[in-house]
């Protein structure tokens, strides 16, 4: 069965479809953009989220470049390049975006040819679920079989990855997945992922997991991560950080998720960590959950330092935190 979130963006003929992930899983509806600008929109309100809004900033470049067609190239390039600008700061924590639109960027640049948009987005589809694929095999061959894993705010791909190679060795997992405040993406969108694949889940609150972590029954920290700098430092949705020290203090191995580290971000020094309106985390599902007299603070990312990270795992493979040039070995830089 294909989960719903593992094809949650879709490129028509009258915009980009997606699927709105802050009503998932209780409503199924989906938000149409016709624009780029619409594309950005949605995504800052956080109507698609984890590697959605990869796959929107995908087709949200050839909604713009379809705009363009009628213009010499040069202008039409132009122009291209700023929506690119446009759609990247929407999640400026995350660089998977900045990866969506480069790869249009280049198809384009290739063909000297707008119209080659279309193709560009669509390699970047293929080579994401690729790399993807490749990185839940090798983090399904860290996990034992019969293991308990936590988790918190993983990303959809790499989850549903993850769990399909592991079923395909032969692995049963169970799972425990944090709540993730405020939009509850633990809640509505990694625990019904896996209830959908067959998998047994097990929803705790985000300030229950150090307990979960000392009672001995989980055998992995697992997470996807926003970005991962070449030192080592594993950015992610808040949380992470104090679930990573505890499962350290635990003896519990945390391993991080990543396509491949990146290169421009040498330290933490690189990464701007997104900071959202802190009305945001006084409710829940559109309920109050404090009085507007009280003052909400959200940092949407935090740093958890290499020391308290077992590895980091790759489309590569897997490498120590203190490992991570390996990754590009061979490679001109």
């Amino acid at each position: 069965m294909q989960p719903v979130l593992a094809d949650s963006v879709r490129l028509t003929g009258d915009g980009v479809l997606i699927l709105d992930r802050r009503q998932f899983p209780f409503e199924r509806d989906w938000v149409l953009c016709r624009t780029a600008e619409e594309v950005a929109r949605a995504i800052e309100d956080m109507v698609t989220q984890s590697s959605g809004p990869y796959f929107a900033v995908l087709y949200g470049m050839v909604l713009k470049a379809r705009t363009l067609e009628a213009l010499p190239f040069d202008q039409a390039r132009a122009q291209l390049g700023e929506t690119a600008r446009l759609l990247e700061n929407t999640r400026r924590t995350n660089n998977a975006l900045r990866k969506a639109t480069e790869v249009v960027l280049e198809a384009v640049d290739t063909a000297q040819d707008v119209t080659h948009a279309l193709l560009g987005a669509e390699e970047g589809d293929r080579r994401y679920r690729a790399k993807s694929q490749a990185l839940g095999e090798h983090t399904a061959t860290l996990l034992p079989d019969k293991a308990t894993v936590l988790t918190h705010c993983w990303a959809d791909l790499y989850l549903t990855e993850t769990v399909r190679a592991a079923q395909a060795q032969g692995k049963t997992l169970r799972f425990f997945c944090t709540e993730t405040r405020p939009y509850l993406q633990g809640a509505r969108l990694t625990a019904e992922t896996l209830i959908e694949m067959g998998v047994d889940t097990t929803l705790i609150t985000d300030g229950m997991g150090a307990a979960v972590l000392q009672s001995g029954e989980v055998d992995a920290l697992v997470t996807a991560a926003d970005r991962v700098t070449m030192d080592g430092h594993v950015v992610n949705k808040v949380g992470t950080l104090g679930l990573a020290v505890a499962a350290h203090a635990f003896g519990v191995p945390f391993h991080a998720q990543v396509q491949a580290p990146d290169l421009l971000a040498p330290t933490t020094a690189q990464v701007e960590i997104e900071y959202r309106d802190g009305a945001e985390v006084l409710q829940v599902l559109g309920r109050p959950s404090a009085t507007p007299r009280v003052k909400g603070h959200y940092p949407a990312f935090d740093v958890t330092p290499p020391r308290f990270v077992t590895d980091v795992v790759t489309d590569r493979g897997v490498y120590r935190a203190g490992e991570l040039d390996k990754y590009y070995e061979g490679e001109q830089r």
